[in-house]
């Protein structure tokens, strides 16, 4: 009997999919959003959790997260009036995403070493 199914259609990686999967996905995104999704902090307790972030990184990575609706920035109305950083309702949805990321890079990165290793014996 000949297969009826369909193959499943394919997902396309349109250009503002990329822009946003590069601007979540760096580096500093993903430490700033998994300390966001622990508690809210300010941008100094961000700066002390993530020691190796300059403080131009950290704005610009924070304006980015804030920009793509990942992020909220809460100024509190306390004396003196501070801002605190918060992951948003959008931001927290992808908790789970970027665990699951760390999670596979820990798993898998022995095997990774070893084909670094491997490939640059051969280069």
């Amino acid at each position: 009997m000949p297969d009826t199914t369909e193959p499943a259609e394919r997902i396309q990686i349109a250009p503002q999919h990329r822009e946003l999967l590069d601007q979540v996905l760096d580096k500093w995104s993903l430490q700033v959003l998994e300390e966001l999704c622990e508690q809210p902090l300010r941008f100094n307790e961000l700066r002390r959790a993530i020691p190796v972030v300059t403080q131009k990184s950290l704005t610009a990575t924070l304006r980015r997260l804030e920009r793509n609706g990942m992020v909220d920035r809460v100024i509190t109305s306390s004396r003196p009036i501070a801002v605190e950083y918060r992951i948003s309702q959008v931001g927290r949805t992808i908790q789970d995403l970027i665990d699951a990321l760390f999670d596979w890079s820990a798993e898998n990165m022995p095997d990774v070493e070893r084909a670094r290793a491997r490939f640059d014996d051969e280069g």
